[in-house]
């Protein structure tokens, strides 16, 4: 099957039907109406825009979808919008507060459909958002006013869904993937989806897109800018705000395997590619019979707010387990799988080291010297140092339950409110 015909098919699959589109639409604009007459009627001084996808055309299918709209406060309301926006939804409608850089609201309109109502400040110049999302209203208008061929339209979609597929799509940072906005604008600076992958595998050193020419070259870019802006392996200048890199939060671990899918792509095309894959636990286990490396299920939960912040709390926990269990075991296989609530399942696959380097106090220090000899019977002294040399004996379930209940109050600091090992 041709490159080509898989991406018409593709796109047919992840569009959703006009009926659908328009159904949706509507919802939109019948709570957007009952907004506006709630600010007219409060002598609120704001506008509302929609913002997202369905602003910019580029809705992929979803089981449940989600609109982005924003109202526009004028800047005298400085920082009481988001109490402004709490008082205007209070009494009216069912709604989850989500804190944030600033706090927006969630709002169900449909058991297949939610909004999320953003307060944002209007302003005259970039220079003067106050937040991130302020700027939210020039990047609607610039991708409007950029793209306007529906081919392009179409490439980004696939993009989207190729990219959520192989869960990279997300600037969270459990995610630190590809924005929508950020697509929208690599998509329209390569051209097609096609050369947009074709130039992301050809990437090996940091890549630099100044779309609008907002900088004489790389080099003013990079004194110029914030260094924090400047970690991500793609450095993509906001056309609408040149401070701004629009690919900050896109780690090199999210581009790299990124990257990855893009080549399987291009050597091997399928529609496969734009479907998300479901870890098979059972595969897992079956690869590893016979061998020596054993299998690990943990399941965490939080108590901090699903999304963005739960997310990143359970993966700086997975991350640690990691660290904890690299100390002692080769890890060969892993995954992290949260389900955007409050609770994550990962797993380790991996087998005792040959043999571990402890490290000991000073040898000046006799006291503790001694204690550690008569832990350790296989000891040597170096540059100042006791060392010992010692096997790995302890299963990896077994090493995990010690670990639990070593670590009761670290695990309590980190957020994490129960940790099971399910197998």
């Amino acid at each position: 099957m041709k490159i080509n015909s898989i991406l018409k098919e593709v796109l047919e699959k992840i569009s959703p039907s006009d009926e659908k589109i328009a159904d949706l639409k509507q919802k939109i604009d019948e709570f957007v109406k009952e907004l506006k007459k709630d600010l007219n009627e409060k002598g609120i001084d704001a506008e509302i825009f929609v913002g997202g996808s369905f602003a910019k055309n580029t809705v992929i299918k979803k089981d449940k979808y989600d609109a982005d709209i924003f109202i526009r406060f004028e800047q005298k309301y400085g920082g009481k919008i988001s109490e402004i926006t709490k008082k205007l939804l209070e009494g009216r409608k069912d709604f989850d507060l989500i804190h944030g850089s600033r706090d927006y609201f969630r709002i169900n309109l449909d058991e297949d459909f939610f909004v999320e109502l953003i307060p944002v400040i209007k302003f005259k110049t970039p220079k003067e958002a106050e937040n991130i999302t302020d700027l939210s209203y020039s990047h609607v208008n610039y991708i409007n006013r950029k793209v306007k061929s529906k081919k392009i339209l179409g490439d980004i979609k696939l993009a989207k869904a190729f990219c959520y597929a192989n869960k990279c799509y997300g600037a969270e940072s459990y995610i630190r993937g590809f924005s929508g906005y950020s697509l929208e604008l690599l998509i329209y600076y390569y051209g097609s989806f096609l050369k947009f992958l074709k130039e992301m595998v050809k990437v090996r050193d940091k890549l630099v897109i100044d779309i609008e020419k907002s900088y004489k070259n790389k080099k003013e870019i990079l004194m110029n800018m914030n260094g924090s802006k400047l970690i991500s392996p793609i450095i993509l200048i906001d056309p609408t705000y040149k401070q701004r890199n629009a690919l900050a939060a896109l780690s090199y671990e999210s581009f790299q395997k990124f990257k990855k899918a893009c080549a399987d792509f291009l050597k091997k095309p399928s529609l496969e590619s734009f479907e998300i894959k479901k870890t098979n636990l059972e595969k897992i286990k079956k690869s590893i019979e016979g061998k020596k490396e054993e299998f690990v299920l943990i399941e965490a939960n939080t108590n901090k707010q699903e999304g963005d912040i739960a997310g990143s709390k359970l993966l700086k926990f997975y991350n640690h387990l990691n660290e904890e269990i690299s100390k002692f075991f080769e890890i060969s296989n892993k995954g992290f799988n949260y389900n955007g609530k409050k609770a994550t399942r990962c797993f380790f696959v991996a087998k005792p080291k040959k043999e571990i380097l402890i490290e000991g106090p000073n040898i000046k220090d006799r006291e503790n010297v001694r204690a550690f000899e008569k832990v350790h019977k296989n000891y040597f002294t170096k540059k100042g140092k006791i060392y010992a040399k010692e096997t790995v004996i302890i299963s990896l379930k077994k090493f995990m339950e010690k670990w639990k209940n070593k670590n009761v109050k670290k695990i309590k600091e980190m957020y994490i409110t129960e940790m099971k090992i399910l197998e």
